[in-house]
């Protein structure tokens, strides 16, 4: 073979490693539904909030993780917001997400999503109220909301024993890149800007798993567990923005900078027995 052959094979092997698809990590065994994502895109805010606000949806075997353990625990971010909100020690941390999908599939099921249609999800980090109890392999969450503007699909997921209610979700990329999101539900308006900015990272290397827990309101009392690899990451930019408004206790919570624009990731998932 040829000298630049030779160069060219080794090249396009190097690449070919370098962009295979992470490995997404098995789930247990036992799921009763198959949970699909392919294709993500989604932006992402981290809110604390007030737990009073939200204890009646709690499980008495759950507690929420709060703002002071992860500061005593040297989480920079949580020594830093308690240096500016000293009276928030005993709040809970989450996540917020307007997120759209290539794929979403449930036993194979789609929604029929609407022009620029996504879901939300408002979910809570949580940990067991008895420290000797093991909630199985995946960071635990609360899954305070998930919207889904499909209301045939959502009587689906519940029926599938995944936790879900309507909501017009929106997500759209503009041409200068800016990504637009919007949520509306009864007592909340969320409008949410981001601008990805500076490097991407994650990638081939990332992945995890998450547990999600139902709230006590629900009417589905599965968990759902998922396994996700590929993660990429972008910072949104000093111009992005989350505004939320209305009576809902997500709007008496506090959202943390930057926000985040994530995608490229697979994910599979299944309802479990709790």
């Amino acid at each position: 073979m040829r000298p630049y052959l030779v160069v060219l094979a080794l090249l396009c092997s190097w690449l070919a490693a370098t962009e295979a698809p992470a490995q997404v990590p098995a789930l247990p065994n036992g799921a009763q539904t198959q949970w699909v994502v392919r294709q993500p895109h989604e932006i992402i805010a981290y809110v604390t909030f007030d737990p009073v606000t939200v204890g009646r949806q709690l499980p008495q075997s759950l507690r929420f993780l709060t703002v002071s353990e992860l500061a005593t625990g040297g989480v920079r971010w949580a020594t830093d917001y308690l240096a500016e909100h000293p009276a928030h020690g005993h709040w809970g941390i989450s996540f917020l997400e307007i997120v759209r999908m290539g794929t979403f599939t449930i036993d194979g099921r789609a929604p029929n999503w609407p022009e620029h249609g996504a879901a939300a999800l408002w979910f809570a980090r949580i940990a067991p109220s008895d420290p000797a109890t093991d909630l199985g392999p995946g960071q635990p969450f609360l899954a305070l909301e998930f919207w889904m503007p499909d209301s045939a699909y959502v009587a689906y997921m519940r029926g599938k024993g995944h936790h879900a209610t309507y909501g017009d979700v929106t997500l759209i990329q503009r041409s200068d890149g800016n990504w637009r999101g919007a949520v509306s539900v009864a007592g909340l308006r969320v409008a949410a800007e981001c601008m990805p900015t500076g490097a991407v990272t994650g990638g081939v290397g990332s992945a995890g798993m998450q547990v999600f827990f139902p709230p006590l309101l629900s009417t589905v009392q599965n968990i759902v567990r998922v396994a996700f690899a590929g993660h990429r990451e972008q910072e949104c930019g000093s111009g992005s923005v989350w505004s939320l408004q209305g009576t809902h206790p997500l709007v008496g919570g506090v959202v943390l900078r930057p926000s985040t624009l994530q995608y490229g990731y697979d994910l599979m998932g299944g309802a479990y027995p709790w």
